[in-house]
């Protein structure tokens, strides 16, 4: 396993005004240990996260598996390998009203979700953009895996 992946904490900050969407992963010791940027226009989404801004070192590649689907689906690729290690899959109609997505082992079966917290707070977001802090829960089976938490 990649020592980057050892932490059980990790501080997510988006870069806000930029043309494409910045993203830096923080250990709890303040070290910068991911980075990634997205690339503008393209039809197929692919992500690439590194281990520095430099992008001298790729960790993993996210990758749609079509272009531009309502349930799209992103395999997770370990770059060093060439290995994929799950995907998430959007579950389309569902996330009109509040974001869910679906956390896939290797071979597609589901494992957990990644949900926006309340259905109430979701629609406001909707309407009141940037005003209400997104937060998200991540679940492995029943168990409460993660949290995510915007903050202004």
């Amino acid at each position: 396993m990649n020592p980057i992946f050892q932490y059980n904490q990790y501080l997510l900050k988006r870069q806000v005004f930029a043309l494409a969407g910045k993203f830096r992963f923080y250990a709890p010791n303040g070290q910068l240990v991911l980075y990634s940027e997205q690339k503008m226009f393209k039809l197929r989404e692919d992500i690439r996260v590194y281990a520095d801004e430099a992008k001298t070192q790729e960790v993993l590649m996210i990758k749609a598996r079509q272009i531009m689907d309502f349930s799209a689906a992103f395999d997770v690729v370990d770059s060093a390998s060439g290995q994929k290690v799950g995907a998430l899959r959007r579950k389309g109609l569902a996330s009109i009203l509040r974001d869910e997505w679906e956390i896939l082992d290797v071979s597609d079966n589901v494992i957990g979700k990644l949900f926006e917290d309340s259905m109430a707070l979701a629609l406001v977001r909707r309407f009141l953009t940037g005003l209400v802090p997104q937060n998200y829960d991540i679940t492995v089976g029943a168990t409460r895996a993660a949290d995510l938490k915007q903050n202004f």
